[in-house]
């Protein structure tokens, strides 16, 4: 099982683009930024958490939204909507743009529909957008390998991700995936935390953050169990329809309680992957970076904050550019109030205690060599916002958002007044250009009806042109929303 602490950071953020003047004042509206559409559940349900995750394709034209805790037990796809006798069961909805207008395109659910499975969790698409991915990660099979037993139920929380493919505009289920060692009894590894695809749909990696193996690095022996919440990673690969797990994948550490696999993502090619371990050495965090090469996995690099502390929660997300030379992680927990990118005289006073205002960071990869690039912190850094709770990059790496779920302005829309925290916990987002290797200071983003407790944020995701964004607010009007914003 996760802990507390570990579960707050799952919260959804928000999402951003470029270009600040200074805090508190208010900005002018980037004329080239708007918001652009807005998409709510079919079925939308008070409490239902639509916008908790989501996925858009690299070309911005699909659109993959998670809903954890709907409720219908409806199982496949355009079931029905209105029973609401499946507790927490989840679901997903895909829409599609035309031009400039969206609409749902289909209702999805899991092909084993449970109470409190959570289908919905985390959501993966193909750069095409014709390949989906879904966990439910509080699924119970006791199953393993690919499309086994679906109705056994004999091991709770082990998790499950099942992969969906379209053709022209028509969905099914093409695998049911669960890992090869999906926990003991009544201790599921919560397989599908995270999930992340290659642009071609071919390679799915999953996050299982609660295994329990002190195995290290790549296929080592899964079943010790001797190392509570070590964390692994999973990659699958598909031949035509047929889908096969490739590696079983630990940090080097083995280490209990690092909740490797909290966060995974992979790059275009799908032959480097990223995996974040926020509660590794004491809580500092740490990413990992695992590199391809004739079918065959080996670890590269293990990355750390400049500034790391105690605490600070690095790697509670992770997201990679399609080269796999950029990778950006939040720091939810970080506790400096600093704000902009690279700002100095870091030191003692600017790293009061258990602030959690947030960071993220950003790495570059030269050859094989890795290094940091950037200490990304919002405009207008507050006590517990949780910035860095999400973050996207864009194809090219030189467009990176970040969220803050928890912050508390009233702003409205694009460039607002950022002091004015009169609106609890409604969210916001930051979007950062690279010029070279130089930031930008960010644009500060929020919905038109921006709201207290709307968690705007909760989610986000980048086209691969950097010009659609997606941003999720899991609490909008009490059922959730997916605000799309255009450049």
């Amino acid at each position: 099982m996760i802990r507390t602490s570990a579960v707050r950071a799952i919260l959804p953020a928000l999402l951003i683009i470029a270009g600040l003047t200074g805090y508190g004042r208010a900005q002018a509206p980037a004329p080239s930024w708007k918001q652009a559409a807005s998409v709510t559940a079919s079925n939308k349900g008070e409490g239902d958490q639509f916008g908790f995750a989501l996925a858009l394709s690299r070309d911005g034209n699909t659109l993959a939204v998670g809903a954890p805790l709907e409720s219908s037990s409806a199982t496949g796809i355009n079931g029905k909507q209105a029973d609401d006798s499946a507790f927490s069961s989840g679901a997903v909805y895909v829409y599609t743009r035309t031009g400039s207008g969206w609409s749902q395109q289909v209702y999805v659910k899991a092909s084993n529909t449970g109470v409190n499975d959570q289908f919905g969790y985390a959501v993966a698409l193909s750069a095409d957008g014709n390949t989906m991915a879904v966990s439910a990660v509080y699924e119970d099979s006791g199953a393993k390998g690919i499309n086994g037993n679906q109705a056994d139920n004999a091991l709770s929380e082990s998790g499950a991700v099942y992969v969906f493919t379209r053709t022209q505009n028509s969905w099914s289920q093409q695998a049911y995936i669960k890992s090869s060692n999906p926990g003991e009894k009544e201790d599921g590894d919560t397989f599908g935390f995270t999930v992340s695809l290659s642009g071609d749909g071919n390679t799915l990696a999953v996050g299982a953050p609660s295994e329990d193996s002190a195995a290290t690095e790549i296929n080592g022996n899964q079943a010790d169990n001797s190392a509570s919440g070590a964390g692994a990673a999973y990659v699958f690969v598909r031949s035509g329809s047929t889908w096969t797990q490739q590696a079983y994948v630990k940090s080097p550490t083995g280490r209990a309680n690092a909740l490797f696999g909290y966060s995974v993502s992979l790059d275009n090619s799908g032959n480097t992957l990223a995996a974040g371990a926020f509660d590794e050495d004491g809580g500092k965090g740490a990413l990992h970076i695992f590199t391809r090469g004739g079918g065959a996995w080996s670890h590269q690099a293990r990355l750390q904050a400049s500034n790391a502390e105690r605490q600070d929660s690095m790697g509670t997300w992770v997201t990679i550019s399609d080269d796999g030379n950029t990778v950006a992680a939040g720091s939810l927990d970080e506790d400096s109030l600093l704000t902009g990118v690279n700002p100095g005289n870091l030191g003692a006073n600017d790293q009061a205690s258990d602030t959690s205002a947030g960071a993220a960071y950003v790495f570059t990869r030269t050859g094989n060599t890795w290094a940091q690039q950037a200490f990304v912190k919002a405009s207008n850094s507050g006590k517990e916002d949780w910035f860095g709770s999400r973050v996207a990059l864009n194809g090219d790496g030189n467009t990176l958002v970040a969220t803050a779920p928890n912050e508390d302005s009233a702003a409205k829309g694009i460039g607002g007044n950022q002091k004015d925290e009169s609106a609890e916990e409604a969210g916001a987002a930051y979007v950062y250009d690279r010029m070279g290797t130089t930031w930008n200071s960010p644009l500060y983003f929020k919905s038109a009806d921006n709201k207290k407790f709307d968690e705007f944020g909760s989610s986000v995701a980048l086209s691969k042109d950097g010009r659609t964004m997606a941003v999720g607010a899991r609490f909008v009007n009490g059922a959730g929303a997916v605000f799309i914003f255009t450049r």
